[in-house]
């Protein structure tokens, strides 16, 4: 009953991008189940394009993005892996104008067992899944 309150008392903007991070994270974790990456991923930069006709809306800013999609993976089962989220906050922020770029980066985890981690870069910084991006090598770009 908490969560509903908090999000009743979020500004009509922060509810719209809440429930759009929601709803499209929910359906990028279903489709990465169902269908290839790269199919999934041709999607995504398609989608990707800001609108023709602009909304009138102001536009959140790369940080908000990144709060929503995070807080929508808390509640979505399947989500909280750093893959839909990084695809979801991509695909946003280039929908509300914003330069991003996904990235892919491996790590050794001890010297035996190879990790990766997705995160997103806007104009020069990291503004989703930076929380453990040094630690991995980046591979190119995916573009």
């Amino acid at each position: 009953m908490r969560e509903v309150s908090k999000f009743l008392a979020l500004a009509p903007a922060e509810r719209r991008l809440l429930v759009g991070a929601a709803t499209l994270l929910a359906m990028i974790a279903l489709v990465l189940r169902l269908l290839p990456f790269r199919t999934l991923r041709r999607i995504t930069v398609r989608l990707g394009h800001p609108p023709a006709q602009p909304t009138g809306l102001p536009h959140p800013s790369a940080d908000r993005i990144a709060w929503a999609i995070t807080v929508a993976s808390r509640y979505l089962p399947g989500t909280r892996s750093c893959l839909p989220q990084a695809l979801a906050a991509e695909l946003l922020l280039r929908r509300h104008g914003h330069a991003a770029t996904l990235r892919i980066g491996v790590a050794r985890n001890d010297g035996r067992d190879l990790r990766a981690h997705a995160w997103v870069e806007s104009e020069g910084r990291v503004v989703f899944g930076a929380t453990q991006q040094p630690q991995y090598t980046p591979l190119p770009a995916l573009e």
